[in-house]
């Protein structure tokens, strides 16, 4: 395989910091390398250096001939001008219309953009979009991508994955990417680069060969690594006997992986924990009964009825506006349906995790071993019984970081301590809502051993694929069309039934007239090319909401001590809330135009 680029004793200090150490790496014609480690880490910096976005303070970074490096980063600073024009530049329609694989990638990325628009009117995930399909369109030696997963849903990012899977197959050139969604690593990377501690770790193979390299290793190596070896096992076990899917993804080792594995038991002892739930919540949970959820003329569930059992461990996915929020909150009992009702249980102590970070300026002087004691001083985990500090030290806070005031930590480390002041409040009935954000990939793993030993029923909404087969028995899914779906195939199963649905939008419309929803009237074409219009202008608008809210959550963390400003940025989070729910009832009304 050619060479293609080089670092050679690349060494780089910020502040005090020294992020990358003597580090020597190469990058060969055919590989597709993912980029993992822990947040801060220096994963970002590495893919700048590597692409001569920023100098090393001392070492080269080589590039053999004229290899062309094409870098998306984190933040999507696209200027102005028309979507096509960001794409193809001056380059003329017919020119690049003819190219299948450029249209494949418009199909992939763009097909609810409307490529005249202005790039400065789109929304978060659309930009993102742009973004990628610009660099995709391109023929460039070596693509890096930072969090290239970012705003995308559960289908973009697999097709995302299958489209790098197949363009860089063979000799085609070389990928770099970071990211945190270990799905998409397993998918798509044939070698895995830890950065840690200023190093670069090498492995063979995606995530999963990955853990068992890491596994392999942490056994020869110090006691110390005990805690660290026993999660490492418990993953590895889980990714060797998890979803049949998984079988073909990379080419274990086999003996070494059985040999490692012989006695490691499954992630979760189902009976056990089923035995423990019903103890603690009884037969009756949650009773969704005959539930209509409208906002004004829009509908959201359609007489929808579910039992939800003790010790149900549910993944829950849908189509941007399908209503995946509202339903937490009807469980949660922050919303009361239109019709129907939801009945629980006696015992029922229900703890919900929003998507908005929770309002922690209260507690900004406190350190964080401070903050989970003054909920509770201990707590009982998969039959063990935790001390504040002990969980804290769980879940990855370091015992320098467990002293840190919250005012100091990071927008992953508050989602963490988020999760810690649920769970020490030992609910029965947990509900997650997108719980994986701002988590790198080992805080990630040691959130799943945690809900592994958590003995209550877990609801959880998520795009990340791993997270949602890693610690669900089942799945579920919200289509638009006001039902909630069993998903007995999984994610796979949804992707399937999404990818049905869009081809019978994209079907030409029949000469006859089609039977409006309720029988009051026909649908022509136009008023369905004018819902899916619409349903394009949702999706941006949810899409954007997405970014705003990041955005004030980022300056809530920033401004934790300003009590005036958290306030008014609170009320801004709060409106924004509000108008996504009317937006997911207004996706509603579009989707049954459009269908």
């Amino acid at each position: 395989m050619a060479h293609l680029l080089g670092a050679d004793r690349v060494t780089l200090t910020l502040g005090t910091r020294t992020l990358l150490d003597e580090v020597s790496l190469g990058l060969d014609d055919g590989q597709r390398i993912g980029v993992v480690g822990p947040n801060g880490a220096g994963k970002s910096t590495l893919l700048r250096v590597l692409s001569g976005v920023q100098a090393p303070d001392d070492g080269r970074v080589t590039r053999s001939g004229s290899t062309r490096v094409a870098v998306l980063e984190q933040r999507d600073d696209l200027g102005s001008g028309t979507v096509l024009e960001h794409i193809h530049g001056s380059t003329e329609q017919y020119e690049w219309a003819a190219d299948p694989r450029i249209r494949q990638v418009h199909d992939g990325l763009l097909p609810d953009v409307d490529m005249t628009a202005d790039v400065s009117t789109l929304s978060g995930g659309q930009r993102r979009r742009v973004a990628l399909a610009a660099l995709l369109v391109r023929d460039d030696e070596v693509l890096v991508l930072d969090e290239p997963t970012n705003h995308l849903d559960v289908e973009g990012v697999a097709w995302l994955a299958d489209h790098l899977a197949d363009r860089y197959r063979g000799n085609n050139g070389a990928l770099v990417v970071v990211t945190h969604d270990r799905w998409f690593l397993d998918a798509v990377c044939t070698r895995t680069w830890e950065v840690h501690d200023g190093v670069v770790d090498q492995y063979e193979g995606g995530y999963a060969a990955y853990v068992l390299a890491r596994a392999e290793r942490a056994r020869t190596a110090s006691t110390a690594e005990e805690k660290r070896q026993n999660l490492l096992r418990k993953e590895l076990a889980w990714l060797r006997r998890g979803a049949p899917a998984r079988t073909s993804k990379p080419k274990f080792r086999i003996d070494a992986a059985n040999a490692l594995i012989e006695n490691e038991p499954p992630p979760r002892d189902r009976m056990e924990l089923s035995k423990m739930a019903t103890a603690r919540l009884g037969k009756d949970v949650l009773d969704v009964e005959d539930v209509t959820l409208r906002f004004g003329d829009r509908t959201l569930l359609d007489d929808v009825t579910w039992r939800i059992g003790p010790g149900d461990r549910i993944g829950m996915v849908g189509v941007n506006g399908a209503g995946k929020t509202s339903l937490l909150r009807l469980l949660s009992g922050r919303l009361q349906p239109t019709q129907g009702r939801v009945k629980r249980g006696k015992t029922v102590q229900v703890a919900e995790l929003r998507q908005d970070v929770e309002d922690l300026d209260e507690l900004a002087g406190l350190r964080v071993v401070e903050v989970i004691e003054s909920e509770k001083r201990s707590v009982v985990v998969g039959g063990k019984e935790l001390t504040a500090a002990q969980l804290v030290e769980r879940l990855g806070f370091t015992r320098e970081r467990a002293r840190t005031p919250v005012r100091d930590l990071s927008g992953g480390e508050r989602r963490r301590l988020q999760l810690l002041r649920l769970l020490v409040g030992e609910p029965n009935v947990l509900l997650l809502d997108e719980p994986t954000n701002d988590l790198d990939t080992d805080t990630l793993a040691a959130l799943e051993d945690l809900l592994d030993g958590w003995p209550g029923t877990l609801i959880v909404v998520s795009h990340d694929r791993y997270l949602l087969e890693r610690v669900c028995d089942r799945q579920m899914a919200l289509l638009g069309d006001g039902a909630l779906r069993e998903l007995p195939g999984g994610v796979e199963q949804y992707l399937d039934l999404r990818r049905q649905a869009l081809a019978q939008v994209d079907a030409p419309a029949p000469a006859a007239a089609v039977q409006a929803p309720g029988g009051t009237g026909a649908v022509s074409a136009a008023d369905q090319r004018a819902a899916r219009k619409e349903i394009g202008r949702i999706e941006r608008r949810l899409s954007k909401i997405a970014e705003l809210e990041s955005r004030l959550h980022d300056k809530m963390a920033a401004q934790a001590t300003d009590h005036v400003a958290v306030a008014a940025l609170d009320a801004e989070l709060r409106a924004l809330a509000d108008e996504k729910d009317e937006l997911e009832a207004a996706w509603l009304e579009a989707a049954d135009l459009a269908d």
